[in-house]
């Protein structure tokens, strides 16, 4: 094994980012496709997702048939991206990234880390209402920012062939042309709120992606350039939580789990037992609870009937056990939760107060919060309101200057915020808040 403070060898991989003019033109549709349509081909097919996101990474997962981690400048960092990418390098005939928002948007943009990692980018662009335009928006896209290496272009929601043909026809020569998507009702993926369902939710998935990935037979998408991935110098993470167990729920209503966060709550020592709030009538023996975001409001029957869950959490709050509850998970510790239809449910009762869906979305933006051990780094993204009669322990510190502050609650060792931390910004901080 190659020390943890030594360079280890760099792996070579061909890699693509997946970004686009905008949000809503398909990225999520077109990476699942050409993630199938390689995995088809006998290729090993690892994929990423830009920034914080809960959603496509499951889409993307289903496409590839592996776990989908998360690369963010801010929020991982540099080294932590790097080091992700590495290990994928080691064993993937494929690389794919796909962006957030349009290439060039925000400051931590798809764009950014591209030219900082070095992966070859490749637009997603709607063509559905026009032809020509296509090439000067991808034209417009691959030289707005001097050093991005942009691949080429794959163009979504195509009527016919003649279209397509029309739109390969309008792109410079030097540009790749990676296919077209056709506009099919049948390999649209459906959304909700927050953003698309689900993989789980979704029954026809597999041949939804089937019939996306179908469409690229016609242009037999290569390979592009393989990509030198090297590895940073980096520290081991110190077991804190050797020897201590952690019960983390996981099930429809709370499913907003980072692959990454996982694996530090692992690396730090800790055991996880995971168990479905939904349908168990209690909590598994454990030193420390795990409560992460997701679809409380969708679920406030099957929530609201959990007597045994709701005492059982009671009594580890009682012992002084910690609890960490994020967005979700922290709506289900209320009184009382409103969905979307104003039906209002009685819930697990241990932080006072209510909450409500909005029509809207209330917050949303990269966070941080500050600990006695140091920052945890991680993000909003919520459509609910709270009235809390407990007043907050502190607040979360937001990456924009405009952006809005989250109330943090802090109850013995309950840890309670709508902010999704990402453990691996700071392990050891993770480790101080599910220390018994």
């Amino acid at each position: 094994m190659t020390p943890a403070n030594s360079p280890a060898a760099s792996h070579r991989c061909p890699a693509l980012l997946i970004s686009a003019p905008a949000s809503g033109q398909g990225k999520t549709t077109a990476t699942a496709a050409l993630a199938r349509w390689h995995t088809r081909q006998g290729r090993r097919v690892r994929v990423f997702k830009t920034g914080p996101d809960f959603l496509d990474p499951t889409i993307l997962a289903q496409a590839s048939g592996h776990p989908v981690y998360q690369l963010d400048l801010w929020m991982g960092g540099e080294a932590h991206c790097r080091a992700l990418l590495h290990a994928a390098a080691a064993d993937a005939d494929l690389i794919l990234v796909e962006g957030v928002m349009g290439l060039h948007d925000g400051i931590a943009s798809s764009a950014a880390l591209a030219e900082t990692l070095g992966l070859p980018v490749l637009a997603v662009i709607d063509a559905a209402a026009m032809a020509q335009t296509f090439g000067a928006i991808a034209l417009g896209l691959a030289s707005y920012r001097p050093g991005l290496n942009f691949y080429g272009v794959l163009a979504n929601g195509v009527g016919s062939p003649g279209h397509a043909q029309m739109l390969r026809e309008s792109l410079p020569a030097d540009m790749a042309w990676l296919g077209a998507l056709p506009r099919n009702a049948e390999a649209a993926l459906p959304s909700r709120h927050l953003g698309l369902l689900q993989a789980d939710e979704i029954t026809d998935l597999t041949q939804r992606i089937d019939r996306a990935a179908d469409a690229l037979d016609a242009v037999n998408p290569p390979l592009p350039a393989p990509v030198d991935f090297s590895a940073p110098r980096s520290e081991p993470i110190p077991r804190r939580l050797d020897g201590v167990t952690i019960a983390v729920a996981r099930d429809a209503a709370f499913a907003f789990l980072y692959p990454a966060n996982l694996d530090t709550l692992r690396a730090l020592g800790a055991e996880l037992r995971f168990f479905s709030p939904l349908a168990e009538p209690s909590l598994p023996r454990a030193d420390a609870l795990y409560l992460p975001g997701g679809y409380p409001e969708l679920h406030l029957h099957a929530l609201a009937g959990n007597d045994g869950l709701r005492q059982a959490l009671h009594a580890h709050h009682r012992a002084g056990k910690p609890i960490v509850a994020e967005c979700g998970g922290m709506l289900a510790l209320l009184d009382t939760l409103t969905d979307h239809d104003g039906h209002c449910a009685a819930l697990f009762g241990l932080l006072p107060g209510e909450a409500a869906m909005a029509g809207s979305l209330v917050n949303l933006g990269m966070h941080s919060v500050l600990t006695a051990e140091g920052e945890v780094r991680g993000h909003t993204f919520h459509h609910a309101r709270v009235q809390c009669q407990r007043e907050p322990a502190a607040h979360s510190i937001a990456q924009r200057h405009s952006g809005t502050p989250e109330a943090i609650w802090r109850d013995g060792r309950l840890f309670a915020s709508f902010m999704h931390l990402y453990f691996p910004s700071n392990p050891t901080a993770t480790a101080a808040l599910f220390l018994p």
